[in-house]
C-alpha cells in the first residue's frame, strides 16, 4: 500500500483515479486542483507517489514535477494526460516522470504504472 497524492484540475478525474487506487488498498494522502497546490501538498505531505496532470491552471503538472523534483530529487511521479502525444510524454520522462498514463484511464494501466514506479 502507497500513499498517493492525486493533482489534477478535474474533479472528476481525482475520483476516478482515486476510486481506482484506492480498491488497490492504496491511500490516498491528498488532493491538488494545480500545479502550485502540488508543490505545496508534495512538500507537506511527502507522498510515496505524485500523480499529476499535465494540463492546469496557474503551473502546469510538468512545471511542479520539476520544482517538486528541485527539493526532492528522488520523488516519484507519473505523469496523466489527455494528450498522448509523443512529445509530451517524452518531455515528461525526461524531466524526471517514471511512467505516463492517458486518459480516460483504464483501470489495468493505472495499477501497472502505480506497481512498476514503487517497485
Amino acid at each position: 500500500m502507497a500513499r498517493i497524492l492525486i493533482v489534477d484540475d478535474a474533479k472528476f478525474m481525482r475520483v476516478t483515479l482515486g476510486s481506482i487506487l484506492k480498491k488497490a488498498d492504496h491511500e490516498i494522502v491528498g488532493e491538488g486542483e494545480n500545479g502550485r497546490e502540488a508543490v505545496e501538498l508534495f512538500g507537506n505531505l511527502q507522498p510515496d507517489l505524485v500523480m499529476l496532470d499535465i494540463t492546469m491552471p496557474e503551473m502546469s503538472g510538468l512545471d511542479a514535477m520539476k520544482e517538486i523534483k528541485k527539493d526532492h530529487p528522488n520523488a516519484k511521479v507519473i505523469m496523466c494526460s489527455a494528450m498522448g502525444q509523443q512529445k509530451v510524454v517524452v518531455e515528461s520522462i525526461e524531466a524526471g516522470a517514471k511512467d505516463f498514463i492517458v486518459k480516460p484511464f483504464d483501470e489495468g494501466r493505472v495499477l501497472e504504472a502505480v506497481y512498476r514506479v514503487l517497485s
